[in-house]
């Protein structure tokens, strides 16, 4: 970690980004045809040292809508505000941001150490200056026992900190990240992700983070802004959006989870009872009886055997398939009105033959009311 007292020569800033109903479009494949909206009416403010996550499945916009932060492309419609200058129309070289891509970009003739001081170099630093600004990269992103190697001879991971260093060479005030770790195997990604939002957090500048990993999004975001068909669905921070989704998009793309529709019988409280193929189920939220409503449950929310028994709404069951993970089960089980229904519990607990009867159980501040 850098001593702040010594960054006299590091200037990275913080940036307030202002999305106002942003509009992209692209000429349609065939003539006739409609224009391609590949961003629409995105809207959304990101605050100064976020660490801000764009979160979708490919094709949603996730990526056009970071091209045009960076000023690669030019919105078809809306205004984007830094720290409350329009930049709408501002090249990418005077927008003071970096951007750390998908594929990390080295040039693999030079060494690390050339790598990160391409940007200060440019930027006319003194040589003093460059070694200072080399030197604490190197040191911030853990590098500096292999500053004179080259990209060929360094890991995946050991490429993807070199890069974050040469973008964080170039003094940005906000930083741009394009699924950095979508090239990394799947352990290497999961202790990446710890290490990267250290290095975000320690070099204190506003980050933008485009994926589609919703664990690694989950696990680094300060905030996340779902993306569908172009549009942000949902922006809030990763316990909000998991706990309280606003569709079914959202709760479906955010984890797993069942899902019962139904009508809304009647208010009791602070709870509605919905009424579904599964019986009458008791949920936290509101509506008008007659509204047409889905519930959404976690599996990591249902109880199974004699723990459903005190539950809010207790299910019969019977068991289909049980998958041992180590630390948790997975339990495929059947309603008593056929529906699947899926179960997740923590440590090895016991799982019941196929076939064999049991309870499912869960509270009503479980299951979420979605419209």
């Amino acid at each position: 970690m850098i001593d702040r007292r010594r960054r006299s020569f590091y200037r990275c800033g913080v940036l307030t980004i202002e999305m106002r109903d942003i509009v992209k479009q692209f000429p349609p494949a065939r003539r006739g045809e409609p224009p391609v909206v590949a961003v629409d009416r995105a809207a959304v403010t990101i605050q100064r040292g976020e660490i801000f996550f764009l979160l979708g499945p490919s094709g949603c916009g996730k990526t056009t809508l970071l091209r045009l932060l960076a000023g690669f492309e030019a919105p078809t419609a809306g205004t984007l505000l830094f720290d409350g200058a329009d930049v709408t129309a501002l090249p990418p070289e005077k927008r003071r941001l970096a951007m750390v891509f998908q594929s990390y970009a080295l040039w693999p003739h030079m060494t690390v150490v050339n790598n990160v001081r391409f940007a200060p170099r440019t930027a006319g630093r003194t040589r003093a200056d460059q070694h200072r600004i080399v030197t604490e990269m190197l040191d911030l992103v853990g590098m500096a026992d292999r500053r004179h190697h080259r990209p060929a001879q360094l890991s995946g991971g050991q490429q993807q900190r070199v890069a974050l260093a040469r973008a964080l060479a170039a003094e940005p005030k906000g930083l741009l990240l394009d699924e950095p770790l979508s090239n990394l195997d799947a352990r290497l990604r999961i202790r990446m992700r710890v290490e990267l939002r250290r290095i975000i957090r320690n070099a204190g500048t506003t980050a933008v983070y485009v994926t589609h990993d919703q664990e690694e999004a989950l696990s680094m975001a300060d905030r996340i802004a779902v993306m569908h068909q172009g549009r942000i669905v949902q922006v809030g921070t990763p316990q909000t959006l998991y706990q309280q989704p606003v569709n079914r998009f959202v709760a479906d793309f955010l984890g797993e989870a069942n899902f019962f529709e139904g009508i809304i019988d009647r208010a009791d409280g602070a709870d509605v009872l919905v009424r579904t193929d599964a019986g009458l189920l008791r949920a936290r939220g509101d509506g008008a009886p007659g509204s047409r409503v889905t519930c959404c449950v976690r599996p990591e929310c249902l109880k199974l055997g004699d723990a459903a028994g005190n539950a809010d709404n207790c299910l019969e069951a019977t068991y289909d398939v049980h998958t041992y993970l180590g630390a948790s089960g997975r339990h495929q089980l059947r309603l008593k009105s056929g529906r699947p229904i899926l179960a997740v519990t923590a440590g090895p607990a016991p799982a019941g033959t196929p076939g064999s009867p049991t309870c499912v159980g869960f509270a009503a501040g479980d299951a979420v009311v979605l419209r």
